[in-house]
């Protein structure tokens, strides 16, 4: 079959893809092999593939495949995430375009709908992985809120709050008004806007005078219940126990001192406003003031506000004209500019509103204090953390670690398994009916606790909690979850998968899952959850910005596959992506890794072109040189391997694709083919041509975990292969015991000739005669028939003097001689000989540098010590030639 003269990703990705699928590589079943997993991070229903997830789920997909090639039950678990906030707001605005209204409908319709929902659109993000090549195993797609999953979070629920971790209580949240639900701490995305601080007077009651406290938030003033100085400030000390004045509605409020009050900020004076803001809700707590909430759900003003103007309207509104009937009024002192940090919703984006509102919470401090592995594991490595760095910034959040707000105001999602009676007492249940049996035993141990009579337990006399627990309350069950490990301890996934072995992620999300997997690993296996995390960076465009759609600087990934292929693409994004440093995305990485498709592609339909016959039907002089050729190429394919091995080990894998692509396209296109390459309409001998095709066989498979299709397509076309045969399912190469031959002195002399070449502006074609000065010529004998070769040298001698007549080459602290009957421009060498005396020069002050810092002799490797110290008496002895060069043309 005659090859393409173009490789076309498109012409065979889908083809490999559906070979894949059908041959079941993907699937795994325990058996008696070491296992290696990684359960994928669930993206949202809601979710289309954006540029993070194309290098997260590349990332995965090289560390899946290289585990599968190396022989282990490799097992990728697939799903999705149920995205309580943003599926709900999807089905609402579907709703809405229906001319449906969600307060219109009952719970079960609205998640008919949601459920409809889903199933035409929630799996949209895992055919898309498709695409990438994601050898995900698809039988074990799971979803969050598939029954098995659901069933876990409501044990785990159960658990909890029998155990005194999960706890109901009035406390202040973070409220979102466009989702009308509370988050979590880390829930809360902290944004630096620009604002305005006003300075508002507050009149005293009795008349005498009037304070001036500031504010960014003017529209709360009808909620103060108090103004507070510090004690110590003596500028106020004769107001504390004085009454002001609200302005507009006039309620009269106390002035209070304590030491909370910063005297520096502001005007020392502040409004206290307990329903609106964390701090002043404790300061309220200390001095038992009242909580007037004006805010509803939406974050309109409500009737305790008592101002009809401002009633009914949304906050930002309000503040923008109670500031101007402020300012009309003489209650405004000064506006000035200013820049403060505004807590937005990181699923709705809108302007969180601190609320007291009655929600559940887990207690952290005491889980974490029950499981100190969750912090010792990561410390210690035995979680080890990809980069290092990660492990400081998830101490601190373990160290001061706040009560997790479990419960959402939201119908989708998992509901919390609490019951209330008529008097508003609740018992924690899976069902109705194990609710009743608990409210009996409580009544039978307690009489006051509920006056329903024992005897008239009923279904429809006690209703579940109408809120859904968080969505993370459900992913972080993950690792378990997909495996069954709630509903069976002992079944035969969770003893053979779990611990998995990889975590691939972004390290915005190591509090909201990370960490929190970590704690249902130890909590609930007794055992971690994974064994390396591996933290992404964030994907920024080249001017720093992350990419987003708002900002119109991301491009659509798919559309990035279809006109370069899914090779280019993960080859670009793995380029750029050191583990935990953020990426620089250029779609000129991507033109390399086109490019790189095409490299390989041309290399392997020249070798496919070559005539082949017997080794007998060739001098002992090619035969030689061939023979060298591949032992040196062997050579360097081991080291290759040992040091692709080692950055795997390190998770350094952008710099493991770097050294694969240097192998491939200097290594062996660029020097190895042209070393052995015939004469044109030459044949090439059968051992060469085998020791080739070997090589390639080789370095599809070191490739194929990075760049999938096009290794697939060129490995089956190396060789006969049988049906069902893959390069997935090949043997990883492995590092061998190989004869080494160093050719470095050989490749710089043929470099530099070439440079000459161009320098001069001489033909290829025409060839001279060269001499070597050196006292190792057994680095360039054997080799002559290549420097004739590859440098077009017609006659190559050893020499033992300086060649006046002769063009000088250093090499390494060689002399090469160039006979060429050409005038020699004295004044153009020395410049030339000068610029590289300088570069040397301060190439060795660097080494010198280097070698006199006593903290890197000491911590570095002995090895990098003495690569150092080579270099420098390299250095020198190149400059001694390079100078004596010098001081022949003066």
């Amino acid at each position: 079959m005659e090859l393409a003269t173009k490789y076309t990703p498109q012409n065979i990705e889908d083809k490999w893809y559906s070979y894949w699928m059908k041959n079941r590589y993907f699937h795994s079943e325990p058996d008696n092999r070491e296992s290696f997993t990684i359960v994928i991070p669930p993206p949202n229903v809601t979710g289309v593939l954006h540029m993070g997830h194309m290098l997260n789920n590349t990332i995965q997909d090289v560390l899946i495949r290289k585990a599968r090639m190396k022989g282990k039950n490799a097992c990728w678990v697939p799903g999705t995430d149920h995205a309580s906030i943003a599926t709900e707001a999807k089905v609402v605005q579907m709703l809405r375009e229906k001319g449906i209204k969600k307060a219109d409908l009952s719970r079960e319709d609205f998640l008919k709908y949601a459920w409809e929902w889903k199933e035409k659109y929630g799996g949209i993000i895992l055919k898309q992985l498709e695409k990438l090549g994601a050898s995900c195993d698809w039988e074990r797609t799971r979803f969050t809120m598939e029954p098995d999953l659901s069933e876990a979070v409501t044990e785990v629920f159960i658990d909890l709050h029998k155990k005194g971790m999960i706890y109901r209580g009035l406390r202040m949240v973070n409220w979102d008004p466009q989702g009308k639900t509370a988050l979590s701490d880390e829930e809360v995305i902290h944004k630096e806007v620009n604002s305005k601080l006003y300075y508002i007077n507050y009149k005293l009651a009795d008349g005498s005078g009037s304070v001036t406290i500031a504010t960014t938030r003017p529209e709360t003033i009808l909620a103060d219940t108090a103004v507070c100085v510090h004690p110590d400030d003596e500028r106020f000390k004769h107001l504390v126990g004085k009454k002001v004045l609200v302005p507009f509605i006039n309620r009269e409020i106390p002035v209070i001192s304590d030491e909370y009050v910063a005297m520096d900020f502001g005007t020392g004076c502040l409004k206290v406003t307990p329903a609106h803001d964390v701090n002043d809700y404790e300061l309220g707590k200390k001095h038992g003031l009242p909580v007037i909430d004006i805010l509803t759900e939406e974050g309109f003003l409500n009737e305790k506000a008592e101002d009809k103007h401002y009633i009914g309207k949304d906050r930002f509104a309000v503040r923008k004209q109670i500031a101007i009937d402020l300012e009309e009024a003489g209650y405004i002192h000064k506006i000035e500019e200013y820049k403060n940090q505004v807590g937005t919703s990181e699923r709705t984006g809108a302007v969180i509103e601190p609320r007291l509102s009655l929600q559940w919470f887990v207690d952290m401090k005491k889980f974490v204090a029950k499981n100190p592995q969750v912090l010792d594991a990561v410390m210690n490595d035995e979680i080890k953390f990809h980069p290092a760095k990660m492990k400081n910034t998830y101490k601190h959040w373990i160290d001061t670690i706040k009560d997790w707000c479990i419960s959402r105001q939201l119908w989708w999602g998992q509901r919390i398994p609490a019951w209330y009676d008529e008097q508003g007492n609740y018992v924690v249940a899976k069902t109705a009916e194990e609710a009743i049996i608990l409210f009996k035993e409580q009544s039978t141990v307690n009489s006051q606790r509920s006056t329903v009579v024992s005897g008239q337990w009923t279904v429809d006399r006690i209703r579940q909690d109408e809120d859904v627990v968080d969505t993370w309350f459900s992913s972080w069950l993950w690792p378990i979850s997909v495996f069954n490990g709630f509903k069976n301890k002992k079944n035969a996934d969770i003893n053979y998968y779990y611990p998995t072995n990889d975590l691939v992620t972004a390290p915005e999300i190591m509090f909201f899952w990370v960490a929190r997997m970590i704690m249902a690993g130890y909590e609930w296996m007794g055992q971690k959850p994974f064994s390396n995390v591996y933290y992404t960076g964030i994907v920024r465009d080249k001017q720093r910005r992350k990419m987003s759609k708002s900002l119109g600087n991301s491009p659509d990934p798919l559309d990035l596959i279809a006109t370069n292929g899914a090779d280019a693409v993960r080859m670009g994004m793995l380029l750029c992506s050191p583990a935990g440093n953020d990426i620089l995305f250029d779609e000129a990485l991507i033109e390399q890794g086109r490019n790189f498709n095409n490299k390989i592609w041309n290399a392997f339909r020249l070798i496919k072109g070559w005539e082949v016959k017997p080794d007998n039907t060739f001098s002992a002089e090619v035969l030689q040189s061939n023979q060298l050729s591949a032992q040196w190429f062997a050579g360097r394919m081991n080291d290759a391997v040992r040091d692709i091995e080692e950055k795997f080990a390190d998770y350094k894998l952008s710099e493991a694709l770097m050294a694969i692509y240097k192998l491939i396209w200097d290594d062996y296109c660029s020097w190895y083919l042209e070393m052995v390459k015939p004469g044109f309409q030459q044949p090439i001998n059968q051992t060469t041509y085998s020791n080739t095709i070997s090589f390639l066989d080789e370095l599809m498979r070191l490739l194929h975990p990075f760049m999938p299709f096009i290794t697939e397509e060129i490995w089956q076309q190396i060789s006969e292969r049988k049906e069902g045969e893959s390069v997935c399912m090949a043997a990883y190469p492995q590092n061998k015991q190989t004869k080494t031959v160093d050719m470095v002195r050989v490749f710089e002399c043929i470099a530099q000739i070439r440079n000459l070449r161009n320098s001069k502006g001489l033909s290829p074609k025409e060839a001279f005669a060269i001499g070597i000065k050196t006292t190792q010529q057994q680095a360039y004998s054997p080799y002559f028939f290549l420097i004739k070769k590859l440098a077009n040298v017609s006659d190559i001698s050893f020499v033992e003097t300086k060649q006046d007549s002769a063009i000088l080459l250093p090499v390494d602290t060689d002399e090469v001689y160039v006979y060429l009957q050409l005038e020699v421009d004295a004044d153009a060498e020395k410049e030339k000989l000068a610029k590289e005396i300088e570069y040397l020069s301060g190439f060795l002050k660097s080494v010198e540098a280097k070698l006199s810092n006593e903290k890197f002799v000491a911590n570095a490797k002995p090895e990098l010590v003495e690569k150092e110290r080579q270099k420098k008496a390299d250095a020198e002895a190149k400059m001694k030639v390079l100078e004596q060069s010098l001081a022949s043309l003066k």
